[in-house]
């Protein structure tokens, strides 16, 4: 009898460590490489790539933030990869980079006339399927075009925590609407900017808002305390809208002695940057 018994327990115990082993080769896990996904344009299936750059040392049992990271116009996405390395090295987020349609971003008027929101669907959707995502903190930084880019994101899809904008702000092409979900907004502006004037303004064939007049417009969509508090902080300005649906936060940061290359100019910026995604 007690033959059987073991017998039993061991036949038990070999078919749990099968499924032990069969759960772990299950889980799909997100690591560093390079993904191309085909989308139509202009008639013609084109392929583009979406850099992803993933902790060095992987947890497979850490679900990571992910951080969309998108290039300014005629630039590349190969640029994200040193620039957010000491993020995505250390394990704090996994950086995904896509690569504008000819180099850039298409808000309207720029040489690339993909449907870039749904491309990033798409990434999303291929990105989620994978076990080590945490679909909750979903963040898109950009720099001009890739700001504009982001502005975008923010007012059409519902994928983002948060977002920050650098060197750009609002057109008034980009619709926000009353479906436009409250999301929490970090722009940063150089008031030296000679390419996209902080005053706003008819530049690269768009109508700018004012970059204080652009941070106050999500604040008014997002319901947000419209007196915002205001600190001056290394001899620049941020503007704090707080009070807003969703317990979104909307801050505009003025860096006075920077202008378009702002990260040239104010190296701690993607610091700054993380510690806003961080803290929401």
């Amino acid at each position: 009898m007690n033959i059987f018994i073991l017998i039993a327990v061991t036949l038990l115990s070999c078919k749990h460590d099968k499924d032990s082993t069969e759960e772990v080769i299950a889980k799909k896990i997100l690591t560093t490489k390079t993904i191309e996904i085909d989308q139509q344009i202009d008639g013609q299936m084109v392929s583009r790539s979406v850099i992803i750059q993933a902790p060095s040392v992987l947890d497979a049992a850490t679900k990571y933030p992910l951080v969309f990271a998108f290039h300014g116009g005629g630039g590349n996405n190969n640029h994200w990869v040193n620039t957010l390395r000491q993020f995505t090295d250390s394990g704090t987020f996994i950086g995904i980079y896509p690569q504008g349609h000819l180099n850039f971003w298409n808000l309207g008027t720029e040489p690339s006339t993909a449907d870039d929101v749904a491309f990033i669907n798409i990434i999303l959707e291929t990105l989620l399927t994978y076990t080590n995502v945490d679909s909750e903190k979903i963040f898109a930084i950009g720099t001009s075009n890739g700001a504009g880019m982001v502005n975008t994101l923010a007012a059409k899809t519902q994928h983002f925590k948060a977002i920050a904008p650098v060197a750009t702000q609002l057109i008034r092409s980009i619709d926000i609407s009353q479906q436009t979900k409250p999301v929490s907004i970090f722009q940063i502006n150089g008031a030296q900017d000679n390419v996209i004037p902080i005053e706003g303004g008819e530049r690269l064939g768009h109508s700018f808002f004012s970059a204080y007049e652009s941070a106050r417009k999500w604040a008014v969509q997002f319901g947000c305390d419209l007196s915002p508090v205001e600190t001056i902080i290394a001899g620049n300005t941020s503007y704090v809208f707080s009070d807003c649906s969703d317990q979104a936060v909307v801050q505009y940061l003025r860096i006075e002695n920077a202008g378009h290359r702002i990260p040239y100019d104010y190296p701690q910026l993607w610091q700054h940057i993380w510690t806003f995604f961080s803290l929401l």
